[in-house]
């Protein structure tokens, strides 16, 4: 089932509500934008957000083995942990706005006890303990591909049975900045030095050595054009699963919070599959990595914040959230001059 475009017949009743309010017109500025979008997704004046959901998708990176990050690919797994305990900053951030985290393995290099996986919030769905090393060969193979997206569409569909309409999406994986500045270089166009940053931190040394290796991998894989061998070369398993989730929460009509430079990655891969499913996206925030400013002006779309984040796992999507809140309750609960003459 293909992704529809906003039916956009409504907007001008829409846009009328917005005007109406009691306020000079476009004073609320981005909030009235953010308003009439999520009132577009809906279908209606009056939009609700139900049962919302940030999904965190984790996984490692067999190119960290080429000295790409700061951190050795270990801290992929012991951050999973500290998501199921409870304290890393996207679990304050959700329990702050009220949203519901769900942690996903979907390629992590390690296993989980059995008390894990009992935890309400644990999803495993394993596709393999990380990639492979892109410098020499594809990250994936078609399958596994396949089988991450499928694993981040079923995860969006399990909660939008619940009732769910809106839903964000972060990741944790050692490593993935490498891997998204070159899916940002296949789907841009964009030279590879703009699109390599810092990541986790690497010095001016580091930098120059992760751009070297990245320039290396891009040698490798050079000629690819199809948007699932693009991401299978050079992807993760995360962002595989939150390209899949993404495309399958437009198709059910959801509003789709979109995080920071990893997120952003995979939207370029959703988009590539599916460019209507940018109606449906909203940019939480602008982030401090190098190439994210430009990833979001290749995409003509314009973020709610901009904080120097640089963290992902979705915690610009939390941050976000009162924000779409905000814009909900002006369309349901200010007045408006027509009811002031009524």
């Amino acid at each position: 089932m293909p992704i529809l475009p906003l039916d956009r017949s409504r907007e001008p009743r829409i846009q009328h509500c917005i005007d109406q309010k009691t306020k000079p017109p476009g004073s609320l500025g981005q909030l009235e934008v953010l308003a009439r979008q999520i009132a577009l997704i809906q279908q209606t004046e009056t939009p609700a957000l139900h049962n919302p959901h940030l999904l965190v998708f984790a996984a490692d990176h067999g190119l960290t083995a080429e000295g790409v990050s700061a951190y050795p690919a270990s801290i992929t797994y012991q951050m999973v942990l500290n998501f199921l305990a409870g304290g890393a900053a996207i679990n304050v951030f959700c329990r702050q706005h009220g949203l519901n985290l769900l942690v996903c393995d979907v390629g992590v290099n390690g296993q989980f006890d059995a008390d894990a996986g009992k935890l309400a919030n644990f999803i495993k769905v394993k596709v393999r303990s990380g990639t492979r090393n892109m410098r020499y060969e594809p990250a994936m193979t078609l399958p596994e591909t396949e089988a991450a997206l499928e694993a981040g569409e079923s995860l969006v569909n399990g909660v939008n049975h619940q009732g769910c309409n809106v839903v964000g999406f972060g990741e944790m994986g050692i490593g993935n900045t490498s891997s998204a500045a070159l899916l940002m270089h296949w789907f841009t166009g964009l030279p590879l030095n703009q699109c390599v940053g810092r990541g986790t931190g690497v010095d001016e040394a580091g930098l120059r050595h992760k751009l070297a290796v990245l320039e290396a991998v891009a040698v490798t894989h050079a000629g690819l054009t199809d948007p699932l061998a693009i991401l299978a070369a050079l992807g993760g398993y995360e962002i595989a699963a939150m390209a899949g989730g993404m495309l399958q929460a437009a198709q059910l009509g959801m509003v789709v919070l979109i995080d920071g430079f990893i997120a952003t990655a995979a939207l370029l891969v959703a988009h590539a599959l599916a460019p209507a499913v940018l109606d449906y996206c909203v940019f939480c925030h602008q982030s401090d990595e190098a190439g994210h400013r430009l990833m979001l002006t290749h995409l003509g779309v314009t973020p709610l914040l901009n904080l120097a984040l640089r963290l992902g796992e979705g915690t610009g999507c939390a941050l976000a959230y009162p924000l779409l809140q905000a814009a909900v309750a002006m369309l349901n609960d200010m007045a408006s001059f027509d009811s002031l003459h009524a």
